[in-house]
């Protein structure tokens, strides 16, 4: 059997893909030493109500999120083939411009310590988008960004349905919103392969803590702020999905 190009890229692809959302299912502890594996543990009480490990780890990825989401969005502003394409990265960086802002503000609140950077593996897959071209280029990052959205979303629902505290709560209201807007926006490039997503979301891999924790901030560093660009006119509240008769599945 002759291994072509295209097919080593489709395996390298679907590899990313299931490492997306190992990296946004695992757990970031930040700020706080983990002294239990309970999520429902309460490790602060707030004026806003307490605070459990959840909570504190919900705030984490929402912020770490950002870190790679947001420069995947700037590329695809930037290189995007399509108009749909460049749609999404306006989107996806608009978006997340306004949960990182809403995550300064409440951390401090709440006494939880945000990351700077990425972690390695979401490192990884910026630069897996970054060394594509033209459309292979808007194809990853399409599937890429839709699983790790896909992964989040039950994620947010459950920090919605359970938590105590009131900025918390916000917050999940907030991410719902935009991780719904920018789904809607990424499937209507028409690019999403949903086989392949669907599968890297319900077999994620175990990776080392290492690689999908963001390494906690240098002392005294300041808290890094992804800015929302001006003259963006981007609305990120939650979509509601029109079906055309071109509709395909994927």
């Amino acid at each position: 059997m002759r291994i072509t190009r295209s097919m080593v890229g489709t395996v390298f692809v679907g590899g990313a893909l299931t490492l997306t959302i190992a990296a946004l299912a695992y757990p970031a502890m930040l700020g706080v030493e983990n002294t239990s594996s309970a999520q429902d543990r309460v490790i602060a009480n707030t004026p806003y109500g307490p605070l459990t490990e959840a909570d504190r780890d919900f705030v984490v990825k929402v912020r770490a999120a950002g870190l790679w989401e947001y420069p995947l969005g700037m590329m695809a502003m930037e290189r995007g083939t399509t108009p749909e394409m460049k749609e999404a990265g306006e989107h996806l960086v608009v978006g997340h411009a306004r949960l990182d802002a809403t995550c300064r503000k409440i951390a401090p609140e709440l006494g939880i310590t945000l990351p700077n950077v990425a972690s390695p593996q979401q490192e990884q897959f910026v630069a897996t988008v970054d060394a594509e071209r033209g459309k292979q280029f808007d194809t990853t990052a399409v599937n890429i960004m839709r699983t790790a959205h896909g992964g989040i979303f039950p994620v947010v629902a459950k920090i919605r349905a359970s938590t105590k505290n009131t900025l918390v709560r916000a917050l999940a209201d907030q991410t719902n919103d935009t991780v719904l807007d920018h789904i809607t926006v990424l499937e209507k490039t028409e690019m999403v392969n949903f086989d392949q997503v669907n599968f890297a979301q319900t077999s994620p891999p175990k990776m080392p803590r290492e690689q999908v924790t963001p390494p906690p901030p240098q002392p005294g560093a300041p808290v890094v702020a992804l800015t929302e660009p001006p003259g963006l006119d981007v609305n990120t509240s939650s979509p509601t999905p029109v079906p055309t008769a071109n509709s395909t599945a994927r």
